[in-house]
């Protein structure tokens, strides 16, 4: 016999806790004890959850004081030691500033600056307690300027604003996709791994393209290089596609080969307008999303073993951007975000 004894009304109210309950350690406990209630010996129950009789007959102490809200009690604290309110709020201000890679410097800046203890595993606990989540900060360029993109969008506005019914609004900017393999995360079968081949090769294609984000619609030109000649093969291309639009106004960076004379004098003529970004904001040029949102669909865990399959790939995408435009419709929205 276990030694335990419980009424039919403690074991049902165990079953029902067991059947709701989303920690899986006090799931277990509460196995524990209505294994036990049931007539299961200690030994059973150590064999059957891999315990030792201590902890078992621990949980039992647990459960005789404190019931089914015992065994749900987590002591996730290193040491007896706590930090008192003041002491969180310094500590979640120095968290907020400093950005550290795992929770065991935490660990030693506590036992530093406040003298207490606790575990790696109590830290972790406590970080979760003030809403710290595990992730990769955003990159952003060093030389942002806030003022500048948000001045850049009231113009945005205002240009939007001012449009007449036959004028266009495109961003535009180029890509470089390398014919290599990108890793992703993915779903893997647990314990097992996932070998994806890769290329050694370092070629890649050049790809000029303007993108408008009403329909989705992406022009683009592969070009050996991007210069200045190339940016007047896509105004080309851009105004045949356009051939009944007014002015088309066309959002770019700062780069070098939309600043020449010749360029300029193109684009008068061509009745496009180019639209200069503030420096150092990529995230202002939606473009940029679809870049990225390419690159998933063909690049991410795909491996081509030649260059030509790679840049076949890429056109196809290309030409069927329309099974995307769902996709498209939701990413290409005009909810920009300020960095810096």
């Amino acid at each position: 016999m276990s030694g335990l004894t419980l009424t039919s009304e403690q074991l049902q109210e165990l079953w029902s806790a067991h059947r709701f309950v989303k920690d899986k350690r006090t799931a277990d406990r509460i196995k524990c004890i209505y294994w036990l209630g049931i007539g299961w010996s200690y030994e059973e129950v150590c064999d059957a959850l891999h315990l030792d009789e201590s902890t078992l007959r621990h949980y039992v102490k647990r459960y005789r004081e404190g019931g089914i809200e015992g065994l749900s009690k987590t002591h996730f604290a290193g040491g007896k030691a706590k930090l008192s309110a003041e002491e969180m709020t310094q500590l979640d201000q120095h968290l907020q500033e400093t950005l550290y890679l795992d929770a065991k410097p935490v660990t030693e800046y506590i036992q530093m600056t406040f003298g207490k203890q606790y575990s790696v595993r109590g830290v972790t606990e406590l970080l979760k307690r003030l809403d710290y989540v595990y992730k990769k900060p955003k990159v952003i360029p060093g030389k942002a300027d806030p003022e500048a993109q948000k001045a850049f969008l009231e113009h945005y506005e205002n240009l939007k604003k001012e449009l007449q019914p036959r004028d266009k609004i495109l961003f535009m900017d180029g890509v470089h996709p390398q014919h290599n393999t990108v890793a992703a995360y993915g779903w893997i079968k647990k314990g097992q791994d996932k070998e994806i081949k890769t290329n050694s090769g370092r070629q890649r294609l050049n790809i000029n393209g303007a993108l408008d984000i009403t329909t989705g619609k992406a022009i683009v030109t592969f070009e050996q290089t991007l210069n200045a000649l190339t940016i007047l093969n896509l105004f080309m291309k851009i105004r045949k596609a356009y051939r009944r639009a007014g002015k088309i106004y066309l959002i770019c960076d700062n780069a070098g080969y939309y600043k020449p004379e010749r360029v300029q004098l193109a684009a008068k003529a061509l009745n496009i307008e180019l639209v200069f970004l503030p420096p150092y904001s990529p995230n202002l040029n939606l473009i940029e999303r679809f870049w990225k949102f390419f690159k998933k669909k063909v690049m991410y865990n795909q491996y081509y073993p030649s260059f030509s399959d790679f840049k076949n790939a890429v056109t196809e995408f290309f030409e069927n951007l329309k099974q995307y435009k769902p996709e498209l419709r939701s990413l290409l929205t005009e909810n920009f975000h300020i960095v810096g």
